[in-house]
């Protein structure tokens, strides 16, 4: 790689890396290619001719949003057993990610659910294709935990998802707009009651 591209990435990560910063504190629907370029000191232009517009900046910080997400919340699981040990770390992950008032971690898809959710467009069909490909990850280790015979056999897994997904919602609500410190503890123990009552009375942990 020579130094002309190299610099040209690395303007290119610092504008999504701004961008993201700038979705996570306002919204991802606020994002602008003026403002952007007062905030990273780079010209308008310079922006426009890195992302090319802003519903590309849009989809770059998604991305980059998903490719984060997973390194910590699914990735760092996958070394563990099939099923319900992988679905609680998972959800451990996810929990400390989202009970975190440091706006790198604020999510953009649940802050993008009620930003868009009456709007129709290629932004809320990315968002909800996002939240759609966890809902399904989530189901599938769920699925995998029923076949461990670590979750009874008539467990609903979407009904399971939605109950799980209800939680993290509680979860962002409570810790950015009540700011409790008390958010993250209350969800997990309910996590806790709730995959407790999922388990198979076979499944010895």
């Amino acid at each position: 790689m020579d130094t002309l591209t190299a610099k040209s990435e690395a303007t290119y990560a610092a504008i999504v890396a701004a961008a993201m910063d700038m979705a996570a504190a306002e919204g991802i629907g606020k994002l602008s290619l003026g403002e952007l370029a007062k905030r990273t000191g780079i010209s308008k232009s310079g922006v426009f001719s890195r992302v090319g517009s802003l519903e590309a900046l849009q989809e770059a910080v998604l991305d980059e949003y998903d490719r984060r997400f997973a390194a910590e919340v699914l990735l760092p699981t996958l070394q563990l057993p099939r099923g319900l040990p992988r679905l609680s770390a998972q959800i451990a992950n996810w929990m400390r990610r989202a009970g975190d008032e440091a706006l790198r971690s604020a999510c953009l898809y649940s802050a993008g659910a009620f930003e868009f959710d009456d709007e129709a467009g290629p932004l809320r069909d990315r968002l909800q294709s996002g939240a759609q490909q966890w809902r399904a990850s989530l189901r599938k280790t769920i699925e995998q935990a029923m076949a461990e015979g670590q979750l009874r056999p008539d467990t609903d897994p979407a009904q399971l998802v939605y109950e799980i997904y209800s939680l993290i919602i509680g979860l962002v609500h409570d810790t950015r707009f009540l700011h409790d410190d008390n958010a993250l503890r209350h969800t997990q123990r309910a996590f806790n009651r709730l995959i407790g009552s999922y388990k198979s009375l076979s499944d010895p942990q």
